[in-house]
């Protein structure tokens, strides 16, 4: 017996997207497979290492933990949204300036991490930037130069604003 699928309608990175996703599917095999955003990565797939992070109306969420049925007719951004055409955003410039990445798995769910948080305090100390990222796993750069990046990136914001 063929399983039961729901259509779905989301904006994603202000674009309408539609699918027809079974009930289990997850968000993040939703955006992957259904619609081609290879962006969000799978790591851990129980919520705990962060790479799956994508702005569910702004705010971040573990797509790994989300069914794409719950955001039905919800705004979803990416990584591939976070950049103006073919400008990156401020935290995509700052963490390229700063070396917050090396092996770029984990850099789509902090760039979408750090947006969110740099929204909502855009002069973060540096104990907020660590309570910030926390749920963010690298295994790789050691954190400092991901910190460097935020600060960079609040920087960066204050200047164009």
């Amino acid at each position: 017996m063929a399983e039961r699928t729901h259509d779905i309608t989301l904006v994603v990175n202000g674009t309408v997207r539609r699918a027809a996703v079974p009930g289990r599917r997850l968000l993040s095999d939703c955006l992957r497979h259904d619609l081609g955003l290879t962006g969000t990565h799978v790591g851990c797939e129980h919520g705990v290492c962060g790479c799956c992070t994508v702005l569910l109306d702004g705010e971040p969420v573990r797509s790994c933990l989300t069914f794409a049925v719950t955001v039905d007719g919800h705004e979803i951004t990416t990584v591939e949204g976070l950049a103006d055409g073919e400008r990156m955003s401020p935290v995509q410039r700052a963490f390229a300036e700063c070396h917050g990445l090396q092996c770029g798995f984990c850099t789509p769910g902090f760039l979408c991490t750090v947006t969110a948080m740099l929204r909502d305090n855009p002069v973060p100390t540096e104990e907020e930037v660590l309570e910030g990222i926390s749920g963010n796993l690298c295994r790789c750069t050691g954190y400092q130069n991901i910190v460097k990046a935020v600060h960079r990136a609040a920087e960066i914001m204050a200047e164009e604003s």
